[in-house]
């Protein structure tokens, strides 16, 4: 906890401001080797456990409990724990979570100021100002007490729980990365419709002129959809925090850099770069000026809301979509429950010039930072780490992943779980009802294994290995592989072992102190650079180089070095913390 003179700063600070960082930007990776664990799947057969963890014998005697959780990203298939999975969490550890989910970027600080809390939150990049204001609990004693499933799943990654050099609690169970995560399949941000690409006869799409060439193909033939509506060659989205994920993370991307949110950082001198100044950077948006000028932008790209985008994407009328691909999930959804699969999307590393790499592959080794903790205000801190641990346990794991066996899954004659033909059907072309009804995947908010990781049965704890991706592909999606050499998208991206781990994870995922100058700059810099690449991308070409030229100089003028070198020293910080810890 911190001194009452601090928390007050922190609350005037919050009040004063009012703002919260929401950049969620797209996942970065971590490393780790396939982990075949020894936890015993029949350890849970205690009627009475609420469940204190495999192997336990803890006994809560699952009394009914209501558990308020607040999340910074929403759930869209949200169902009040009254899916199948939800309900059999209910009934395995009594636990009903009443969730909230963040409505506007001021909710947090809100709470902060308040002192309201729920028992239990998820505040991605926020938790340093939970920290900061002695909302949040150091779970060490709990996870030691009723956490032996967290426990084991964090072993080999202790170290890196730890808030700080400074701070030895843990206050926050990472969730933002999978454990031991081997990634199998990626589909990354540039997408290309399968009919346009078809039509385009299969050519190499490796970088931007390519990607926008089939586009420009297929608008020029097809100016309207069957139903008359006019075709749209490319859309974005730029609603609020969006305008990252879609617009400004591409740049660097293209341009041979991994994710570190809106920084590049220097693989040898660590050295710390607000991204757009990177002068490679700066062609990226020209490019997208350009697309803007020869009318292959969406013209009403900068002003759609995110239902608006979707909507659009789920006509079927757009070419291509530059976004990660859990940003129109319903869109493709809709359109696979409509059978329109040739509007459906393929996937490409797509590069400013071949002179680049795609990084998103580059491991981040294990990540500590975003994730989940327990309030001071929680009711029962135990039932809470009892809950957050029956997730962690491969019960819970395989529950969230697979969902119930005889109903989701069957275990065949060699004790291989296999998904039914017809739930797979659902599961790949009605895939917004079916989470919905079976909730499967949407409780990943504790400690879990990743793709390619097997449990003690020597099956995989996910649903996503290379048979089963291939298996959920749509015929259409075979093809255009087929087409292209290869089984399945991740093959066509540059590969992790080709690139070196990053000691830091990714600097996105960096809790940063909120008592220096730093979140007054990252918000300057944030309000100029939305509203000035707007500005620069529908702009005459003409007026490209001045207008970016402007732009250069009012981030300099307000300080952009300053917070440069402030966020390095955070940068250093991490891996000092992290130094020698597995994973790196």
């Amino acid at each position: 906890m911190k001194k009452s003179t601090a928390k007050m700063l922190m609350i005037i600070f919050i009040v004063s401001t009012l703002v919260t960082t929401l950049a969620a930007c797209g996942s970065g990776n971590n490393g780790g080797n396939e982990n075949n664990t020894n936890t015993n799947t029949n350890a849970n057969t205690n009627t009475n456990s609420g469940n204190g963890g495999e192997g336990s014998g803890e006994d809560t005697n699952a009394e009914p409990i209501t558990l308020s959780w607040f999340s910074v990203d929403p759930i869209s298939s949200w169902n009040n724990m009254q899916d199948e999975v939800g309900k059999e969490l209910t009934k395995k550890t009594g636990v009903t979570l009443e969730a909230e989910f963040a409505m506007d970027a001021n909710r947090i600080a809100l709470m902060i100021a308040s002192g309201d809390y729920p028992d239990m939150i998820s505040p991605k990049g926020d938790a340093s100002k939970l920290v900061d204001a002695g909302a949040l609990i150091d779970l060490r004693d709990l996870i030691e007490e009723h956490g032996p499933n967290l426990k084991k799943a964090y072993e080999k990654y202790w170290d890196r729980l730890r808030w700080s050099a400074e701070d030895d609690a843990i206050y926050i169970l990472p969730t933002a990365e999978s454990i031991d995560q081997q990634y199998m399949d990626i589909a990354g941000s540039f997408h290309l419709q399968h009919a346009a690409v078809k039509e385009a006869g299969y050519p190499d799409i490796k970088t931007v002129k390519d990607y926008e060439a089939v586009i420009q193909q297929y608008v020029d033939q097809h100016p309207t959809t069957a139903d008359g509506q006019p075709t749209i060659g490319l859309t974005v989205l730029a609603d609020d925090w969006r305008i990252m994920i879609g617009v400004t993370n591409p740049a660097f991307y293209t341009t041979g850099a991994p994710d570190d949110g809106e920084f590049h950082i220097n693989q040898e001198t660590y050295e710390v770069t607000y991204h757009y100044r990177r002068p490679e950077e700066k062609e990226y948006f020209r490019w997208l000026n350009h697309m803007n000028d020869i009318g292959l932008l969406d013209r009403e790209a900068f002003v759609q809301k995110e239902d608006q985008y979707k909507a659009k994407i789920a006509s079927g009328r757009v070419v291509g979509v530059i976004d990660q691909d859990w940003g129109f999930q319903d869109s493709v959804n809709a359109l696979k429950a409509e059978g329109k699969f040739e509007q459906t999307y393929a996937h490409f590393p797509v590069t400013l010039t071949e002179e680049y790499k795609d990084h998103s592959l580059q491991s981040t080794g294990f990540m500590a930072g975003w994730g989940i903790g327990i309030t001071t205000e929680a009711e029962d801190p135990v039932r809470a780490i009892q809950f957050l641990d029956y997730l962690a346990s491969e019960e819970g794991q395989i529950l969230n992943n697979w969902g119930i066996e005889g109903k989701h899954y069957m275990v065949d004659e060699n004790g291989t779980r296999v998904i039914p033909d017809e739930v797979l059907d659902r599961k790949v072309n009605d895939a917004t009802n079916f989470t919905k009804e079976s909730g499967i995947g949407m409780y990943s908010i504790s400690a879990r294994y990743g793709d390619g990781v097997k449990d003690s049965s020597g099956n995989y704890y996910t649903t996503k290995y290379p048979e089963q991706i291939i298996q959920s592909y749509s015929d259409v999606e075979k093809e255009t592989l087929s087409q292209y050499g290869v089984e399945r998208w991740i093959e066509l991206w540059p590969q992790r072992d080709e690139f070196p781990v990053k000691p830091w994870g990714a600097a996105w995922n960096i809790s940063t102190p909120t008592d220096t100058d730093y979140a007054v700059l990252y918000k300057t810099m944030e309000e100029i650079t939305r509203r000035r690449i707007p500005e620069i991308i529908l702009a005459e070409p003409a007026e490209f180089d001045a207008l970016w030229d402007e732009y250069m100089t009012e981030i300099e003028e307000n300080g952009v070095e300053k917070m440069e070198d402030e966020y390095e020293t955070f940068v250093k910080a991490r891996i000092e913390h992290w130094g020698g810890s597995v994973g790196l």
